[in-house]
């Protein structure tokens, strides 16, 4: 999609890079996919190739949903707030023109 007659700015760049890295992620998830739908039913648990072993684990998540928590017990927003940790996030949003 370059055109070798104009330089590419750092923009430019950046947005391809990251136009490859989702390309090459997807690819990966397919194969993570296949590897999980295997193993999850019965096939190997380990895969290995030349270079690189693969292995499947399963393991369980927990996740409090801390909202539902608070309106249960009726701990009001501002108590929440006062153990809320609220941190700075800075990111750079790249789109296609």
């Amino acid at each position: 999609m370059t055109n070798a007659n104009i330089p590419l700015s750092s923009v430019d760049t950046l947005g391809e890079l990251l136009a490859r890295i989702a390309e090459l992620t997807a690819k990966a998830d397919a194969i993570k996919d296949q590897i999980k739908d295997s193993a999850s039913l019965g096939g190997a648990k380990v895969i290995e190739g030349d270079l690189f072993k693969a292995t499947y684990i399963e393991s369980n998540r927990k996740v409090t949903d801390w909202k539902a928590l608070a309106e249960e017990f009726g701990i009001p927003d501002e108590a929440v707030l006062k153990h809320t940790k609220v941190s700075a996030v800075f990111s750079v949003k790249v789109t296609s023109r």
